[in-house]
């Protein structure tokens, strides 16, 4: 989704900060990027993370420590990754606890550039703020523009298999035949989300493994923490992935499976680092099997090494996606709705979304996050004829596989309904899915034997549009379809 809920975005229209240096058309990937400031000053609340050296409860101890030293409240510490999540109101913050830290902290960097709104733990240096009371227009932009374009009550549907075009793609009905899906298998829907009592999702919500983890980066297990507010982007994600065979409305890729909701955007549609670390590190600590990931990031589309806040940030997301899959757990990212080749981006018009956006030149060490990691199935989207989405980012060497992207039906929240959207936060559930189905019958396997194997069956898919960006590699690896489009009956057999 991205705030991404990977839907489309109204970034390009950004205002651009007064006095800001468009980069050169030809930038190269290996030069410096553009900074980004964040500014602190005392008085504000900004929350930030801080990454010790090493993952263990010693080192975090000594880093929550230094927290205190410099005048900062630990919000949430995670000795699994060695990651502390911390709020401070002191704008020397930064340099303060690298002093205090000593040997114990690698590094430190704020998660945003604008305060923070959803408050402090108690002891803190200022009361709880106002919560947000709507979805802003431009947070759509971070479920990348998924377009909503019909809505119908579910009390006046028949069966809507037969619209489902994206599952004869796929070949998700022949692989119903042998499986829908076991039970056994649980995943974890990182996004806005998930409609409790819609018909057919119910069945298959897990309530005890769900969590709603906007709550400053803390893990909220309250009863209805994890059900949506301002979007209904998790609830059409949940239905492409495992909408239950009940006779009404659609069915999942995986429809005998579980969902958990892992809610990670926040009411202003902004998926902040450390509501992705909760939520990566969630799905470890549940042991779900798969966890779908439709959105980037924020603020910034991209994440820059060369850059002291983002490359704290960008290693303490890394570290959350890593030991998630020591813990077995697969993770699928959308690869994004910029039309942008990952392979050779050099231009960021629309970063921080969460303040005034800056045009950055960005270079090779800049990445979508969580999309580009290591170890992250990487999806495109493709349309009903199978040609790329034209919103669809693509890249040689970026993308793994593809998946139907255009124009999904799938549940949403009014009336309990049904809806069709579009982007890459679609294409991402459909391959979720077959990982989900290839669990089942193969419980055994390990998130990378999962990889490997979803990569190999894939549908090879040469680069076939004759216009347009240009697309590279081989009908077997390419720019557009990585190794082809997924085969949910090949992952069964």
């Amino acid at each position: 989704m991205s705030r991404r809920p990977l839907v489309l975005t109204a970034l390009a229209a950004a205002a651009l900060v007064v006095g800001a240096v468009a980069p050169a058309a030809n930038a190269s990937p290996t030069e410096p990027s553009t900074p980004v400031p964040i500014s602190a000053p005392d008085g504000t609340i900004m929350s930030y993370v801080l990454n010790a050296k090493a993952a263990n409860p010693g080192q975090v101890r000594l880093v929550e420590r230094a927290v205190a030293a410099a005048g900062g409240v630990v919000v949430q510490s995670w000795p699994e990754i060695g990651v502390v999540v911390a709020h401070s109101q002191r704008a020397a913050f930064r340099a303060d606890v690298v002093a205090a830290g000593g040997n114990a902290l690698a590094s430190v960097g704020a998660t945003r550039t604008v305060p923070v709104t959803e408050g402090t733990p108690a002891g803190a240096l200022a009361p709880w703020g106002p919560g947000s009371s709507g979805w802003k227009a431009d947070a759509k932009k971070k479920f990348n523009g998924d377009i909503e374009a019909s809505t119908t009550p579910a009390d006046s549907l028949d069966a809507r298999e037969g619209d489902q075009w994206d599952m004869r793609m796929i070949n998700a009905d022949k692989a119903h035949q042998i499986t829908d899906g076991s039970s056994n298998v649980l995943v974890g829907i990182l996004d806005s989300g998930i409609d409790p009592v819609h018909p057919d999702l119910v069945a298959n919500i897990d309530v005890a493994d769900s969590v709603n983890c906007t709550d400053a980066g803390r893990p909220d297990t309250s009863a209805s923490g994890w059900y949506p507010t301002t979007s209904d982007h998790g609830t059409h994600v949940a239905g492409t992935i495992a909408a239950a065979r009940n006779g009404v409305g659609i069915v999942g890729v995986a429809p005998g499976v579980r969902i958990a909701s892992v809610k990670v955007v926040n009411d202003d549609g902004f998926i902040y680092p450390e509501y992705a670390i909760c939520g990566f590190v969630w799905a470890g600590l549940k042991h779900m099997d798969v966890t779908n990931n439709s959105y980037y990031v924020d603020p910034f589309e991209y994440w820059c090494d060369d850059q002291i806040d983002q490359a704290a940030a960008k290693e303490a997301v890394r570290r959350a996606v890593e030991w998630s899959t020591t813990q077995g757990v697969a993770n699928v990212a959308a690869a994004g709705n910029s039309a942008v080749d990952l392979a050779n981006k050099t231009v960021d018009k629309g970063s921080p979304d969460d303040g005034t956006p800056v045009v950055r030149t960005i270079n090779a060490g800049c990445e979508d996050l969580p999309a580009e990691l290591p170890g992250v199935v990487t999806v495109s989207s493709v349309t009903s004829t199978g040609a790329l989405s034209s919103f669809s980012n693509r890249g040689l060497g970026k993308i793994d596989v593809a998946a139907p992207g255009s124009s999904i039906l799938s549940t949403i929240v009014r009336n309990h309904g049904y809806g069709l959207k579009s982007g890459t936060s679609m294409a991402s559930p459909h391959v979720t899915g077959v990982l989900a189905l290839m669990k089942s019958v193969h419980p055994t396997w390990t998130p990378m034997q999962l990889m490997d194997k979803l990569a190999e069956q894939a549908m090879p898919h040469a680069c076939s549009i004759a216009s347009g960006p240009v697309c590279t590699g081989t009908p077997d690896d390419n720019s557009y379809y990585g190794n082809g489009i997924v085969d949910a009956l090949a992952a069964v057999q």
